[in-house]
């Protein structure tokens, strides 16, 4: 919205405006400070992820939930009433800390609470929600882009609302069998059990949890214990996996979307209306993965998605490079330009069926609970760090690196789709708490886990 940029980011502004005919398109957004309202509050999603570990272990996902709710509700309102720059970051900030707690909570909460079966599926419900919740902002933002006035103000108010839906619900919803356990509550933990499971039979997943917990309760330092070689193949998932997943190029698109789509010669309406197309093909092709990951499995589909995604980044490269060039000059036919956001569909298709839901999935279930708040906790600030710095550099680097851009991410995209082929054993199925019999039966994970482990690692 011009409003917006002429309030807090005039440069970039008057930048834009004052384009000269066959000045490169490549450049013209490039602004740091507007990259570090950006990506700012990745970095603080980063640091509160630790703190919210500490929660989530202490007492409960349910707590960290509510208090991630009220903080993202928080900053909401001061970016809609924000008068100068420092006010808009520090509501991004809060954004930040507000989403760093959920990231660390929500997953968790969703693996423990749900039936081997369907873990997967309810899992990917947390992607589910975060995409409906990009359609919702891009639609928004369209919306309020005819506004004459302060129409930035209701976009960025309306953040509140989902802080306000996870708040009430976090008032409601009942902790998980694990954390009541973990809190001394065993009889509660059991009628949760039962509750959630549908039957009075679960005395042997009951017994499974007790032990779980009774080991966990032996590690004084989780974040030391984590650094042992056996669990070694869980650090590395914890760590590779979110790191893969922001070298996929992804936020790029999904954030930067009308900011990339005008740098590709579209006008601003077209922009936001081609970002809400992209966003409703991210909804759909993640409830591809809600009905497919308990059937198939994550590896299937994290090749089957990279592959595609190898495909489109090269398609989109090359054909932004015959159209620019290395100087940046040049516009793109209707033609050519539909083709353009065709292929971009295709791959935020591919992205939302695979590493968009499994990034956030597979991490969460892969670690036993002696140290399944500090993996998640390392997962989340992993994620929020790689998001962080794409989003600071991504202007500069297009900028730099032009067409190529596309380029180097499709080569990340190559090497985790051979990380997934040979180093991610399938975890579909499998219990939470028997989770550590993939690893010791994976050709190369198997070397660090111990020969007499017979307990839940």
């Amino acid at each position: 919205m011009d409003e917006f940029l002429l309030k807090f980011f005039p440069n970039v502004y008057h930048k834009e405006k004052n384009l000269k005919e066959g000045g490169s398109q490549y450049c013209k957004f490039n602004d740091h400070m507007l990259q570090l309202f950006t990506s700012s509050l990745y970095l603080a999603a980063l640091v509160a992820s630790f703190a919210a570990s500490i929660t989530t272990k202490a007492f409960g996902r349910k707590i960290s939930m509510l208090i991630g709710g009220l903080i993202f509700l928080i900053g909401a309102v001061l970016n809609g009433a924000a008068m100068n720059l420092g006010v808009l970051i520090l509501g991004r900030l809060l954004l930040g800390v507000g989403i760093g707690y959920a990231n660390q909570s929500v997953p968790v909460y969703l693996s423990e609470m749900a039936p081997p079966k369907l873990r997967g599926a309810l899992n990917v419900c947390f992607q589910m929600a975060v995409t409906l919740g990009i359609l919702i902002a891009n639609l928004v933002n369209y919306g309020t882009s005819t506004m004459k006035k302060n129409g930035w103000r209701v976009s960025l108010v309306l953040a509140a609302v989902p802080a306000v839906i996870m708040t009430v619900g976090a008032v409601f919803l009942p902790d998980t069998p694990n954390s009541l356990i973990d809190r001394g509550q065993k009889e509660k933990a059991k009628t949760m059990l039962q509750k959630i499971r549908g039957t009075s039979n679960v005395d042997n997943e009951f017994e499974d949890l007790i032990i779980a917990s009774d080991m966990s309760k032996q590690v004084e330092n989780p974040w030391g214990n984590i650094m042992k070689p056996r669990y070694r193949p869980q650090l590395t998932v914890a760590v590779l996996v979110p790191f893969f997943q922001q070298l996929t190029g992804i936020n790029v698109i999904m954030f930067y979307a009308p900011v990339l789509f005008k740098t590709l010669g579209f006008g601003d309406g077209a922009a936001l209306m081609t970002a809400v197309i992209t966003g409703l093909v991210n909804v759909f092709a993640t409830l591809i993965s809600i009905f497919t990951v308990d059937r198939f499995g994550r590896r299937p589909l994290f090749l089957v998605g990279g592959t595609l995604m190898i495909i489109c980044q090269i398609a989109v490269g090359s054909i932004i490079a015959s159209v620019f060039g290395m100087d940046g000059l040049g516009t793109f036919s209707k033609g050519l330009g539909n083709i353009t956001v065709a292929i971009i569909c295709v791959y935020v298709a591919a992205f939302a069926w695979s590493w968009g839901p499994l990034g956030w999935l597979v991490p969460s279930e892969v670690f036993p609970m002696e140290i399944r708040s500090a993996g998640q906790s390392i997962n989340v600030s992993v994620n929020m760090f790689f998001t962080f710095i794409i989003g600071q550099i991504f202007l500069t680097m297009l900028c730099e690196m032009k067409f190529g851009l596309f380029f180097f991410f499709g080569g990340f995209v190559v090497i985790m789709t051979f990380f997934i082929l040979f180093f991610l054993p399938e975890t579909k199925g499998i219990p939470i708490e028997d989770i550590s019999r993939i690893w010791k039966s994976h050709w190369f994970w198997k070397k660090y886990m111990p020969a007499d482990d017979n307990t839940h690692v």
